[in-house]
């Protein structure tokens, strides 16, 4: 009996300890298919439905991003060049040059999360890691020292590098995680709308509540206006730390995919992957489009709609202000999130992306003619930010599908997974038109005669020149439209329709199923 127990006690040791020396293990499902040699260079999968728990546990993930990223593009600009006190000039210079850094990060980001081995899986670790330094970046990115001009430049400068850096080191392997949650093309779909559906949700809680936050530390605990959008910050990140943490306990990487090839190979292979390169161009005029006219709101609504203009519902009067313009946009764009699934189902992916484009052009130029001095006219301005961010509700996790496909092209063209280096181009993508957009916003504006509010002038009432006063309203229509109808000429040359991705779907699986040892160098062209 006693000889029983001891082999019984071996055999579990032994069991235990291959365990512990399996690389590159990730929590499957039960029924999942076992982990096939990491010399195979073949990923293991488990393509049935994930559980609701885990699709919201994913949605957090973003909610938390996008409660920082809306803060950024939509109020940074504006806390620059009011509250923190630096020229429209060097505002521009700063989010340029800032954004640039961390757009080129994103691929390095990218390599090492590919590379990542670890009991989590490559990607969700980072969430755990980087949370904290997130948070605390993002406070310190609201922070206004009370130094000389030169000196508080570099801090802003010190300041938001590092905050894009962590957010890279957060960002990246999480949008990588959807490449590994599910082998099945609509359901990454799915993945993809609750991501979007939660990240608009953050960003309407956040931009709904930050004025009333700067207000209520400024107004009610008395505190300055620098140091209510310190508060005011240090409220958001608590929230965003939270978030974080219930994304990385709900989630578990349900593929495990090997990078068999070398760094330069996998470079190699993306930069001759002609729908990357579509899709990115298409990509980065979307989130041009959203940027320019969100980082224009804040002036929009400090310039040209005034800070007392109220609307007339029936019998409700509600202040007209920029935080419920953009909490608003924010709800419509988790309807739009909503309808992304029936309708790409409905006229398949690109066909999508072209009709929005088309019609965010056709509203864009509507909102042109509008009229801020009656109540009608800023009901249609609210209408029409409604039906705009439906529209780009629509295209959000479109974008993130469609890169996912990508990854799926690429995998079945080269024989190696490459995840985290292809999500971290399309968060390439996302701040590079961030950067030319933020950063064209002030310049234009700088250009105009626009006149800031600084610590001299606090307090005044300021009327802008015509030439920044139309200024502001081409930043709102006519400049976003061109962008759209750019965006819609590029995504009409994507050669990655419904059924070549049915054709990739269908062969990769049968590529995944037959353990061979692959040349990574021998390039197998699927479409």
């Amino acid at each position: 009996m006693g000889q029983f127990a001891l082999k019984a006690l071996k055999g579990w040791f032994f069991n235990k300890l291959q365990e512990t020396q399996t690389p590159e293990v990730s929590p499957l499902r039960a029924d999942a298919k076992p982990l096939q040699p990491p010399h195979l260079r073949l990923l293991t999968s488990n393509s049935d439905m994930a559980p609701l728990k885990e699709k919201i546990g994913y949605g957090f993930g973003d909610m938390a991003s996008s409660m920082f990223w809306k803060v950024f593009s939509y109020y940074l600009p504006f806390f620059y060049a009011n509250v923190f006190g630096i020229s429209l000039v060097d505002t521009g210079v700063l989010l340029l040059v800032t954004r640039i850094w961390d757009a080129v990060s994103d691929p390095m980001m990218g390599i090492v999360a590919d590379r990542t081995k670890t009991r989590w899986g490559k990607y969700r670790p980072y969430l755990l890691w980087v949370a904290a330094p997130f948070s605390i970046c993002g406070i310190l990115l609201f922070t206004t020292p009370d130094w000389g001009y030169a000196a508080k430049l570099v801090w802003a400068y010190v300041t938001y590098i590092l905050m894009m850096t962590v957010y890279t080191g957060i960002n990246v392997p999480y949008g990588a995680m959807l490449g590994v949650m599910t082998d099945d093309s609509q359901e990454k779909t799915v993945f993809s709308s609750f991501r979007m559906f939660f990240a608009y949700g953050g960003s309407f809680i956040a931009l709904f509540a930050w004025d009333p936050l700067c207000k209520f530390f400024s107004t009610s605990m008395g505190m300055s206006l620098q140091s209510s959008w310190q508060f005011a910050m240090i409220v958001i990140a608590a929230c965003c730390f939270v978030l974080f943490l219930l994304c990385f306990n709900f989630t578990r990487e349900q593929l495990t995919t090997v990078s068999s090839a070398s760094l330069g190979k996998d470079l190699k292979a993306l930069l001759t992957n002609k729908p990357w390169w579509l899709l990115n161009g298409a990509s980065l005029c979307f989130n041009l489009f959203n940027t320019v006219r969100g980082a224009t709101v804040a002036f929009f609504f400090a310039d040209i709609i005034g800070g007392e203009q109220h609307i007339a519902i029936f019998s409700l009067s509600l202040l007209f202000y920029s935080g419920l313009f953009l909490g608003v946009g924010e709800v419509a764009n988790m309807v739009g999130v909503a309808l992304a699934v029936p309708v790409t189902n409905r006229f398949g992916k690109k066909p999508t992306f072209i009709l929005v484009d088309a019609l965010l052009i056709i509203f864009s130029v509507i909102f042109f003619t509008l009229s801020p001095e009656s109540n009608g006219g800023l009901l249609m301005m609210l209408l029409l930010q409604i039906v705009i961010s439906v529209l780009t509700g629509v295209m959000a996790p479109l974008v993130w599908s469609m890169y996912a496909d990508i990854s799926d092209y690429s995998e079945l063209k080269t024989r190696s997974a490459s995840t985290g280096l292809i999500f971290s181009s399309a968060s390439m993508a996302q701040k590079f038109g961030g950067a030319i957009g933020g950063a064209a916003v002030m310049w234009l504006l700088s250009g105009c005669g626009y006149i800031e509010r600084t610590d001299a002038n606090q307090g005044m009432s300021i009327v802008q020149p015509a030439s920044a006063i139309e200024c502001l309203w081409m930043l709102m229509t006519f400049i976003p439209a061109g962008v759209a109808l750019l965006s819609m000429l590029i995504v009409w040359l994507y050669p990655l329709g419904t059924k070549e991705m049915k054709d990739i779907v269908a062969r990769l699986k049968l590529q995944r199923e037959q353990p061979v040892e692959a040349d990574p160098d021998r390039f197998v062209e699927p479409v």
